[in-house]
């Protein structure tokens, strides 16, 4: 048995699957989108609901928006939460006292699909997620393309005709980028 987490901008989605990949057991909560430490909560939370209900361990990946830095551990990338700089798989390790994995949500997408999905066989695959944000994964021969900063598939800022207007200037990204 194991647990999946799908964390996005709004929502945080739970499922634990079978063996066979059935869906067995399925929660959904919204994210707490300001506060890394109730965020850290909720995730945690929700996991340890799952857990109770299936009644035995089960391991836990979780794909996350934006990506761990390979570099510092800590999460970059991720301008619709509250998890840049913080170093989220520890924290949710820590509060759950077990080993999980975490990946970026578009690399978690797109290796599903190439494995078993509707691209499974094929070549190369890129995947896109388009939600409360927008990325993409890139897998090739069964691989994840990760490159160094661990979201290879991701196409960057792609700036609005507006953008440069003052009066339209919305908030910055984690970057520093409109």
């Amino acid at each position: 048995m194991q647990i999946g987490v799908d964390v996005g901008g709004t929502k945080i989605e739970a499922a634990a699957i079978n063996s066979q990949g059935d869906i067995v057991l399925r929660r959904r909560i919204a994210t707490p989108q300001t506060n890394y430490v109730a965020a850290v909560e909720a995730i945690g939370e929700l996991i340890q609901t799952l857990l109770k209900e299936v009644g035995r361990p089960c391991s836990v990946g979780i794909g996350i928006p934006g990506a761990i830095s390979p570099v510092t551990g800590r999460v970059k990338n991720a301008p619709n939460s509250p998890f840049n700089g913080f170093p989220l798989d520890k924290d949710i390790e820590a509060r759950l006292q077990q080993p999980i994995r975490v990946m970026n949500d578009a690399n978690c997408f797109a290796l599903s699909e190439a494995t078993d999905g509707a691209a499974a066989g094929r070549n190369v695959v890129f995947g896109v997620i388009l939600g409360t944000g927008c990325g993409g994964g890139i897998v090739i021969d069964g691989k994840l393309l990760m490159g160094p900063n661990a979201i290879a598939g991701e196409w960057g800022h792609n700036p609005m005709p507006w953008a440069q207007e003052e009066e339209r200037l919305g908030p910055q990204c984690g970057c520093g980028k409109v």
